[in-house]
């Protein structure tokens, strides 16, 4: 459930109209990466933290610190940050989920996103490359899913933004080719939360990379800009890539990896 910070907080927050973004933990950490671009450069508030036995314990320094007196503060491994002026709300999950705890994760979840009154849901997720099907590695690495309800509202600007649907694939490849079911390898939870939000009303849309293990960095960039094209989170008519803040916690992560200019 959500706990907010402080004591003036309520642990229904109203978040009425405000879109929810979050990470699925997947192949890459792909998604996870992209929503620290986000916190980090639309400078975002932490409101709370979502509480709950199916993440494995962490806890950590800021990973946000723009300076020493910051740099103290503590994060464990499901917090919430806030943004009213762009009525954008974004859960960040730091680690993997405990053996059978999704599915629990995924109701508490959702019934969050009920009572909240969020009005739409964004998972950015990543697929492994490697188990793609002929359709799949044809033109973009990039795919999006939307749930029924979603698809009233916004189906028409995915078409004019030319994005292009996750396929569906053989349920018995070389077997029976005509039934077809959704597939996404490497995707974590993501394929659990949309059919959830499919059969409960929710309007959810899953933003997504295939992508192999490795230096994700680039994969991060690429799906952080893939989502901005929608919700045109910073202007878009510059480079994207080069308005994205690097949070300080991934010169730890990374090391040398970043060129210096990125911090």
């Amino acid at each position: 459930m959500f706990v907010p910070c402080g004591t003036g907080g309520s642990a229904s927050a109203d978040f009425s109209g405000f879109t929810l973004l979050l990470p699925a933990v997947s192949v890459g950490n792909v998604g996870q990466l992209a929503i620290d671009l986000v916190i980090s450069t639309l400078d975002m508030t932490k409101v709370g933290y979502f509480y709950t036995d199916c993440l494995v314990p962490m806890v950590g320094n800021n990973p946000y610190a723009t300076a020493e007196d910051n740099s103290v503060e503590l994060s464990i491994n499901a917090e919430v940050y806030s943004l009213p002026s762009k009525k954008l709300v974004v859960l960040q999950i730091r680690s993997p989920f405990i053996k059978n705890k999704s599915r629990p994760f995924c109701e508490t979840l959702l019934s969050w996103v009920k009572s909240s009154k969020c009005a739409r849901v964004v998972v950015l997720s990543s697929s492994h490359a490697y188990q793609r099907d002929d359709e799949q590695l044809l033109g973009t690495p990039l795919r999006y899913l939307l749930t029924p309800d979603l698809e009233q509202a916004v189906g028409g600007l995915m078409q004019e933004l030319k994005w292009k649907e996750m396929e569906k694939v053989a349920a018995y490849p070389g077997i029976d080719d005509t039934e077809k079911v959704l597939h996404i390898p490497g995707g974590g939870i993501t394929k659990l939360l949309f059919t959830e939000s499919c059969s409960e009303g929710i309007q959810m849309a899953v933003l997504l990379k295939f992508c192999s293990e490795g230096d994700n960095i680039p994969d991060a960039f690429v799906l952080v800009n893939y989502l901005n094209e929608w919700l045109q989170l910073i202007n878009s008519d510059v480079n994207a890539s080069s308005q994205w803040k690097i949070p300080s916690s991934w010169r730890l992560l990374f090391g040398s990896g970043l060129p210096p200019a990125l911090f």
